[in-house]
């Protein structure tokens, strides 16, 4: 009996404990999951319409309805429209043809981190509870509340009551041991905790959990969304893209045209930069490092002759000279005070450091950029497939680049999310020749029998198609 009970506590213990660490609806984990399969049709900030509906207010809207249904027009919004759900067919009558892409892997969970998301967008209120504790949808409106510490303290009250009922059944056992005129023998506390059977059960538990957390955190094995590490030198998208609205094809030319997007090599930026010498946000520092990379000399406008076989104080000599002059005459001094000296020390400093490591022992060569996007390599991703014929936009998969001072990466880069991107995509059949093959398609389309032709439809899903 006291076995029973005791197997029974532990259980509960363990339930207790697998709940702790299982993790709770936020709007942290809603963005995550709200960039990977809701925002390339609906606006982030969740007020405008974009393909799809201003997110904003989304419960408010479906609060006349139980809760279950705004999880079922999220997960299959055709299946809602096809039951006759008023509010499923309003807006669809608003916003046919475009289907949205069901998600029935969804939880209820990812739901309703995506509801706490869009509500702390659309409101700007900070990731805190709500006096409330429910919105009126029923979905905990914290935005991301930690419920960690209410299961720790579950486990750790039932620990001591665990505790407690061992020391009663101990009583009774000695009070029906002198009834039966028997001799009653404590067992120790920790023979009580550790029989077999219980030992047998926690290693079980272990077990299964040690392998739930093992599958769980092995999907993210090796991906790095939002990586943004630090770049040899402090290129600005925001300035190039954003302000000068340069296309971002104008220096990754290699998207349209080939596998690879391509990183610039120097003589595209001396496109420009053999014109604008001094930055707008560092003057000289950054530019120079270009500069002293390919070998051109700032101070006469031309290509060093023999660059390559330079010594190093030869090339200081020309970049700090460069750096001073500059100095000099945005300071208006005839001689340079401690400021510019310094100015000039630590800029030269930066060359060095950004243009030579443990394997490049010298200035001249290339500038060796950190790679942020880099997927496995068992997958094949073309770009100009992408870019040229299917017409994608690079911010669909690398989001604003254009806002970005340092880029980052901005989708997680995972399966799933390339298979729910080529599940929604319409291909553009119109005008864009490689596509003339598809007779049926085009046929169909024609004639009114279909609606759109999504990448999935032409073979998008095929595994070999990614994995050759």
């Amino acid at each position: 009996m006291s076995t029973n009970i005791i197997k029974s506590v532990f259980i509960v213990i363990i339930l207790a404990w697998v709940s702790a660490l299982h993790a709770q609806p936020s709007a942290d984990a809603g963005k995550t999951v709200f960039r990977n399969y809701c925002a390339s049709c609906h606006a982030t900030n969740m007020k405008t319409k974009s393909t799809g509906p201003a997110l904003g207010g989304m419960e408010e809207r479906w609060a006349d309805y139980p809760l279950e249904d705004l999880y079922g027009w999220i997960r299959n919004s055709q299946g809602m429209i096809a039951s006759g759900h008023p509010l499923a067919n309003a807006l669809w009558d608003e916003y046919k043809p475009v289907i949205m892409t069901p998600f029935p892997n969804l939880t209820d969970d990812d739901i309703a981190s995506i509801l706490l998301y869009i509500n702390q967008q659309y409101t700007k209120v900070p990731d805190q509870p709500s006096a409330g504790g429910t919105n009126a949808g029923g979905v905990v409106s914290s935005g991301g509340a930690d419920y960690t510490w209410l299961y720790l303290v579950l486990f750790g009250v039932l620990a001591v009551l665990a505790l407690i009922l061992m020391k009663i059944i101990g009583g009774l056992d000695n009070i029906i041991a002198a009834k039966e005129g028997l001799e009653y023998e404590e067992v120790p506390l920790f023979k009580k905790i550790f029989t077999k059977r219980v030992i047998s059960f926690i290693t079980f538990g272990l077990i299964v959990l040690g392998g739930y957390m093992t599958v769980t955190r092995a999907i993210n094995l090796g991906r790095q969304q939002e990586y943004a590490p630090q770049q040899p030198i402090k290129f600005s998208h925001e300035t190039h893209a954003g302000v000068n609205q340069i296309d971002c094809q104008f220096c990754h030319d290699g998207a349209r045209r080939s596998r690879h997007s391509v990183i610039p090599a120097a003589n595209t930026c001396m496109k420009c930069h053999e014109a604008i010498k001094v930055g707008s946000t560092y003057g000289t520092a950054e530019l120079s490092k270009i500069y002293a990379s390919i070998g051109y000399n700032p101070n006469s406008g031309k290509y060093i002759e023999g660059y390559n076989e330079m010594e190093e104080k030869d090339i200081k000599a020309i970049f700090t000279e460069w750096i001073a002059q500059n100095y000099l005459e945005t300071s208006g001094l005839n001689a340079l005070d401690r400021k510019g000296e310094k100015l000039v020390r630590n800029q030269w400093d930066g060359i060095v450091s950004s243009l030579k490591n443990d394997q490049k022992d010298k200035i001249q060569g290339p500038i060796e950029w950190i790679r942020i996007h880099a997927l496995p390599d068992h997958v094949y991703f073309n770009h100009a497939q992408h870019v040229s014929v299917g017409k994608i936009a690079c911010q669909d998969c690398h989001g604003k680049v254009e806002q970005m001072a340092v880029v980052k990466q901005h989708a997680p880069l995972s399966m799933g999310w390339c298979v729910s991107c080529h599940r929604k995509t319409e291909v553009k059949f119109e005008g864009n020749e490689y596509y003339a093959s598809f007779k049926a398609y085009h046929d169909q389309l024609s004639e009114g029998k279909k609606s759109k032709v999504t990448v999935e439809d032409i073979g998008g899903l095929e595994c070999q198609k990614c994995h050759y």
